[in-house]
């Protein structure tokens, strides 16, 4: 793969803008809807006209795409407007169809990428193209499968590869409609840090009032562009309307946002970033030093409830608990997200423990 320092080398050929903007509609609705977005795209920070032509709903009955029919406006769309298409694909067929009409970017969307199978069904069918990849995490927090659908991809000799963080599935929805989970996807730099990164915030947020705050927080951290749905009527779409955006919303979130530099070289910031960064690693070590500690008494009520016959999970306890720790983390300015996942992950580690007895 490329080095990522070149800023990758198919965002050079393809004298695209960075960071890389791809935006369109959720789905590919008629052929006015589809012109009238290109159009107005193109005269914001936009490189990618992105349209669903094949929508995996999640339960029948929902609307389902357009079909073969969207692809030709898409490429009305490229010819009229000079903007590169894209679209996801989730079988060889859609390739094969995507491909005949020159289609740029293919994605495999969340679903197809929880599935080794159809991924490579996928990836054989583009052997050797010269197309755009880019692949969606798999709804469930799994790096293996992410980077498994890469590896699939690049061993069919396809080399503009990229990743599209669009966060993952939780049972309970608190802020996001896709939890971020920003600790895989940095992950997934460190494993793989060629890897073009970019974020779908349309995905993440569930919400259009979170986009940007999404988008700063991705450019933080180094991510090389959005994709973003937008769409000329958004309350009007046929499918996922609360996260889409118009065109000149795109452009007030991208002339916004901040990019931010990798390092800098002052000597008085250096410093500090050392000073509180050592502070950090003493906080680091108390913390693991205290739940330790917090472990130990676990096990010591394991003991208890071993010799008594008490079962383990105690659910209002528990309930108790983590609403206690929600309103002390909102004293402290920490989210509600947060302390959920803090808490349950100690909740779980502290039901381990108590099994050993």
């Amino acid at each position: 793969m490329k080095n990522k320092k070149e800023l990758n080398t198919w965002l050079n050929a393809f004298n695209l803008s960075r960071p890389l903007v791809i935006a369109g509609p959720c789905s590919a609705e008629t052929e006015a809807q589809v012109l009238s977005t290109a159009r107005a795209l193109k005269n914001t920070d936009t490189s990618i006209l992105r349209a669903g032509i094949w929508k995996p709903r999640t339960r029948p009955g929902n609307f389902e795409g357009v079909g073969i029919i969207g692809l030709e406006w898409l490429l009305k769309a490229k010819k009229e407007t000079g903007l590169l298409t894209a679209t996801e694909v989730a079988n060889p067929t859609h390739v094969d169809l995507a491909l005949k009409h020159e289609v740029d970017v293919l994605w495999l969307g969340a679903r197809t990428t929880v599935s080794p199978f159809v991924v490579q069904e996928i990836a054989e069918a583009l052997k050797g193209t010269d197309k755009i990849v880019l692949v969606k995490n798999p709804i469930n927090p799994d790096l293996a499968l992410w980077l498994g659908a890469v590896e699939r991809l690049y061993k069919q000799n396809i080399s503009k590869l990229g990743a599209i963080h669009r966060g993952f599935s939780t049972y309970q929805k608190i802020t996001y409609r896709n939890n971020p989970e920003w600790q895989i996807p940095i992950d997934l730099q460190t494993e793989v840090p060629d890897l073009p990164l970019l974020l779908d915030p349309s995905h993440i947020a569930g919400n259009r009032s979170l986009i940007f705050d999404l988008c700063q927080t991705a450019l933080d951290l180094n991510y090389d562009g959005f994709m973003i749905e937008t769409h000329p009527n958004p309350d009007e779409a046929w499918s996922d309307a609360k996260q889409q955006i118009t065109p000149s919303h795109l452009s007030e979130i991208t002339k916004n946002l901040s990019i931010k530099r990798e390092i800098s070289n002052s000597k008085t910031f250096i410093d500090d970033l050392a000073s509180l960064r050592a502070k950090i690693d003493v906080t680091d070590k108390q913390l693991i030093a205290i739940l330790g500690e917090r472990m130990g008494i676990v096990k010591e009520i394991g003991a208890i409830k071993n010799k008594k016959n008490v079962a383990i999970l105690q659910a209002k306890r528990w309930n108790e608990i983590s609403q206690k720790m929600i309103q002390l983390g909102k004293e402290k300015q920490l989210s509600e997200d947060f302390i959920l996942q803090f808490f349950k992950a100690i909740h779980q580690e502290s039901i381990r423990q108590q099994k050993e007895y």
